[in-house]
């Protein structure tokens, strides 16, 4: 698939089949897509955490309680350290836009392999804290789950988006 058809065919998706395991090597190319993310000065202030284990999606489910959420095989936890991200002279921290960067290559390189993710924002950052025990300068900036799409899954397929003259300026 060429990178024009891959983002244009990239949905956030609510529905994975819980039986079907991710292999371990397509999980660690969607990995290896966050992991050669550009960031400032090339600190790469990440962590890429997968939980996979019964008992580490038991803890890490509590923290975003929609049915969906509970049937993917995995989840990927994106976590940054802000202490040791680039910052400006005038105090921006740039974690944010460098954790954008990698979340977008981990959701794209997941669309890749054939993999549904949902960029979630809206889970429980103090039940996540606890369950991945993260030391204080570790901070959660986006959490996907990972997994193949239910039997008989079709995406939606209509991308609602602003018109191109809308959005663009060419000066």
């Amino acid at each position: 698939m060429d990178f024009t058809e891959l983002i244009r065919n990239r949905e956030s998706i609510r529905n994975y089949d819980s039986t079907r395991v991710i292999p371990i090597e397509v999980l660690e190319r969607i990995l290896e897509a966050g992991r050669l993310a550009p960031s400032a000065c090339n600190i790469q202030p990440w962590k890429f955490i997968v939980i996979s284990s019964p008992e580490m999606l038991a803890k890490v489910r509590a923290c975003y309680l929609k049915t969906w959420f509970r049937d993917a095989p995995h989840i990927l936890i994106v976590v940054g350290y802000k202490d040791e991200s680039w910052q400006r002279n005038d105090g921006y921290n740039s974690i944010e836009t460098d954790i954008a960067i990698a979340m977008t290559h981990l959701i794209l390189g997941a669309e890749n392999e054939g993999i549904g993710t949902c960029w979630i924002e809206n889970y429980n950052p103090l039940i996540l804290r606890e369950s991945l025990d993260l030391k204080e300068n570790q901070v959660v900036f986006g959490i996907t789950p990972l997994g193949y799409q239910k039997q008989g899954f079709k995406k939606a397929g209509n991308k609602k988006r602003k018109p191109f003259n809308e959005v663009v300026s060419i000066l």
